[in-house]
């Protein structure tokens, strides 16, 4: 496999709470997620429970090739949960969750999973980048955030609007009316976005946490296209940095409003023979 990872941390000294990892022929990518500054119910936290699914998931979608991706997660959460409910409140609502990407290549196709708004890149040979994310954490967030992105991102009243809003959208988590990631519940996996795609068709496959898609989705400064050129030519690590340049620029989110004025940044691109 010719694989490339870059992952960077918020800040240089806070945990990266992003988890990705390869295996022949899998590859998995994980942001963890909580509330910012309150009590989680978990004493191992975010960073612990993203990088022990998305290690048990590695495990199993390489161990047993013919279960659905799914069905991989779904057994991965139901070991996550067992490994703590011991020691940890599961029912808190501010337990850690996690978003999932993952993709398995077969003989003659490319399975894939995305749970959360962590992104999966295709990069086709004739049609060029399909882009697969899960909007139904951001149309829950594009409710619900309008008080949050009216004040400078890290003031005081920003944080307490901040507070209150993941708050409510805490309460929306893994609900019909809601939106679905990767929690103690192991119901969560039937509701991720699943497929297959040609693998002869590729020509790369790239997992990025919703950090490392600023550039495009948040920031409006570049296209799938012009993101596939940079990873292509100079690699994850170029990309991350112009996210952090456009971050300083506007720390205080005046241009571009966002729950966090940086964030854990992690992509996995898979090349694929010609």
């Amino acid at each position: 496999m010719n694989v490339v990872l870059g992952s960077q941390p918020a800040e240089p000294e806070r945990e990266n709470e992003d988890f990705a990892a390869i295996a022949p022929g899998v590859a998995v990518l994980l942001d963890g997620a909580g509330v910012a500054g309150a009590e989680t119910g978990c004493t191992h936290g975010i960073a612990w429970f993203s990088s022990t699914l998305g290690g048990l998931l590695l495990s199993n979608a390489t161990a047993q090739p013919a279960r659905p991706l799914a069905e991989c997660l779904a057994d991965s959460i139901r070991a996550v949960r067992t490994l703590h409910e011991g020691s940890c409140d599961l029912t808190y609502r501010a337990s850690p969750t996690s978003t999932v990407v993952a993709v398995r290549a077969g003989a003659e196709a490319l399975e894939y999973l995305v749970l959360g708004d962590s992104s999966l890149l295709l990069a086709d040979r004739g049609t060029g980048p399909t882009v697969v994310t899960d909007r139904r954490l951001d149309d829950v967030g594009k409710r619900l955030r309008g008080p949050v992105d009216a004040l400078r991102t890290g003031s005081p009243e920003h944080a307490a609007a901040l507070a209150e809003y993941r708050d409510v959208l805490t309460g929306l988590r893994n609900r019909p009316d809601g939106f679905w990631i990767a929690g103690p519940d192991p119901h969560a996996a039937e509701h991720a976005l699943t497929g297959t795609v040609p693998l002869g068709s590729l020509s790369s496959v790239t997992l990025l946490s919703d950090g490392a898609t600023r550039l495009v989705d948040r920031f409006g400064l570049s296209t799938w296209d012009e993101t596939l050129a940079v990873l292509d030519s100079s690699g994850p690590d170029e990309l991350i940095r112009r996210v952090r340049e456009a971050e300083s620029g506007d720390p205080d989110g005046r241009y571009w409003p966002r729950g966090k004025a940086r964030d854990d940044a992690t992509v996995l691109h898979w090349m694929l023979p010609k």
